[in-house]
């Protein structure tokens, strides 16, 4: 066949010798002509990007901003106003409070940050590298938010603001709060005669909300506590992420919300304000190294002998851990926060792993039955729960499903990662279930037992040794998901870490900290996972000595 005139082969080779030298002289032209190109025109591209490079560059002023990675309050003013007024910057946007934003400006994650600045003056008692430029970004006044059907309650609040301007209270109490010296919340008495009034807070943001020996004070708090002491309902204070606020009072999770809120158009769509009881400007701060001299840094210039000095003397390892120790646990009883935390942690995790295997095995009998009206509902619940984020579970479930009913956060995280587990656990069940032989069922059957006993004495022992290597892993991952039940008003361990983060602006302590009491928790509740593993297995049990 090759020997046809269609397949010369003497042909085919002359046409390929031709196209083959052809081939080699283009990619020896293109190889000319891509040399050509990186050496004239890639190294004027390198040179514009790191030009270019946010990092690199020093600000000036507010107008500088755009292109840079901004830090800010995820659900804050500062945040919209970023994102409207910067189209080319990154907005970053974090939601433990200024903590957080901090940390992103030391560690070179962000270029400049946006705050309150009474905040930002708090701030900087500690943060002696940050600098604040000198042109605000804008000012709002801040005020009390209400639902807007609770019309009565902002009514008596106006009422009792303007008793307070009038007597002179007013002044003296932000002079009381702005002089760091004298900042101790006063002893209001309150007979709480007219039943609860709960605020929604977030306590980080000195000097107007914040925790101190274990009590939540400041201007806000104050203001909050000399208003339910006029109506004679006592505070119940629920500590939130900031975002969340406005979908509280919003939703009659709380009758009022307070945190330095910025009385913005956005906001007054969804709930209404009292009557403004401060003005404040947003301001931006960054590194000093970032900052031009004449917008208040020190970019470029060379560093001052003082600060060489404070270099050359920083305190040794030992001295710094027992001052982290003094600042984050031992001043102002810190410890307890962490102490609780943990024990709310603990709580939310053995609650929902109960509540979750209950469940999840009575999924289980759904999905395994052959009735369809049982099986389908199962098997909906399954996909359903395992494609939905647990964050979103959570937030839908107190917001949405008990919005109109007063119950505790920690029940609402309880029932939220309990239905999460059950979905997995249903699935391990089942499948461990469907691992034991057949004939292991049939044999319990004939031998007399009935198909209740032969599933609890013969199949259920065989299918837990298969399950409980899974079983392990998924508690375990229930156990660190309990970390996002700050969203709800939970203070739960990593909740006390912000708080205290939040106090000192040590970011490093209170982290490491809190990661080493999450792995504690973790291994002793895997150890008593694997102590009943080995209980179960009687090959292990043999081989150990051990008796069931």
């Amino acid at each position: 066949m090759f020997d046809s005139p269609r397949f010369n082969t003497g042909r085919w080779t002359s046409t390929a010798s031709r196209l083959s030298r052809k081939a080699r002289s283009l990619a020896a032209s293109s190889g000319l002509l891509l040399g050509l190109v990186a050496t004239t025109c890639l190294p004027g591209i390198a040179n514009a990007a790191a030009a270019a490079d946010p990092a690199e560059r020093v600000i000036h002023g507010i107008a500088d901003f755009d292109g840079l990675r901004i830090a800010v309050l995820q659900g804050s003013a500062q945040e919209g106003y970023a994102r409207k007024t910067y189209p080319n910057a990154t907005v970053l946007a974090f939601t433990a409070g200024v903590t957080d934003v901090n940390l992103a400006i030391n560690t070179a994650k962000a270029d400049v940050a946006f705050a309150d600045e009474p905040g930002v003056v708090e701030i900087f008692t500690t943060e002696k590298n940050m600098t604040m430029l000198k042109e605000p970004l804008f000012g709002f006044p801040l005020g009390v938010g209400f639902n807007k059907s609770n019309t009565a309650l902002r009514a008596q609040f106006n009422a009792f603001l303007a008793e307070l301007r009038r007597t002179g209270e007013y002044d003296k109490l932000f002079k009381h709060w702005k002089d760091e010296s004298t900042r101790v919340m006063p002893t209001i008495v309150n007979d709480g005669r007219n039943g609860v009034l709960k605020a929604g807070v977030n306590a980080s943001n000195p000097p107007y909300l914040y925790v101190q020996n274990g009590e939540i004070v400041g201007i806000d708090a104050e203001l909050i506590s000399r208003f339910a002491a006029s109506i004679g309902r006592k505070v119940e204070y629920s500590n939130m992420e900031f975002g969340s606020l406005v979908a509280a009072v919003a939703t009659g999770k709380v009758d009022l919300v307070s945190s330095s809120i910025f009385i913005t158009p956005e906001r007054l769509k969804r709930i209404d304000f009292s009557d403004p009881y401060d003005q404040v400007n947003a301001v931006a701060y960054a590194l000093k190294s970032r900052v031009a001299p004449e917008a208040g840094g020190t970019a470029g210039m060379t560093p001052a002998a003082s600060d060489t000095a404070a270099a050359a003397t920083a305190p040794g390892f030992l001295s710094s851990l027992r001052s982290s120790i003094e600042d984050n646990l031992v001043k102002e009883d810190r410890y307890l926060l962490i102490w609780k935390g943990l024990q709310t942690t603990v709580l939310i995790s053995i609650l929902a792993t109960i509540f979750g295997t209950a469940l999840g095995a009575l999924v289980c009998y759904m999905r395994m039955s052959p009735h369809r009206w049982l099986s389908v509902p199962a098997g909906i619940y399954i996909s359903l729960l395992r494609g939905l984020p647990v964050l979103v579970l959570l937030m839908l479930i107190f917001y949405v499903v008990f919005a109109s009913i007063d119950i505790s956060p920690v029940l609402v995280a309880v029932v939220a990662f309990g239905m999460n587990f059950a979905a997995y656990v249903s699935e391990m069940f089942r499948t461990g279930i469907e691992g034991v032989d057949r004939g292991q069922s049939e044999a319990g059957i004939a031998m007399g037992f009935t198909p209740t006993s032969t599933f609890l004495h013969i199949v259920m022992p065989q299918a837990l040794l298969r399950i409980l290597p899974v079983y392990k892993g998924e508690f375990i991952s229930l156990v660190k998901m309990t970390s996002i039940v700050g969203y709800i008003a939970v203070e739960d361990l990593t909740k006390a870490s912000d708080l205290i983060r939040s106090r000192t602006f040590d970011a490093f302590f209170p982290l490491v900290l809190v990661a080493i009491l999450y792995f504690l928790v973790s291994w002793i509740l895997m150890q008593l996972l694997e102590e009943l593993e080995r209980r179960m297995d009687p090959k292990r049990r043999r081989a150990t000595g051990g008796a069931a």
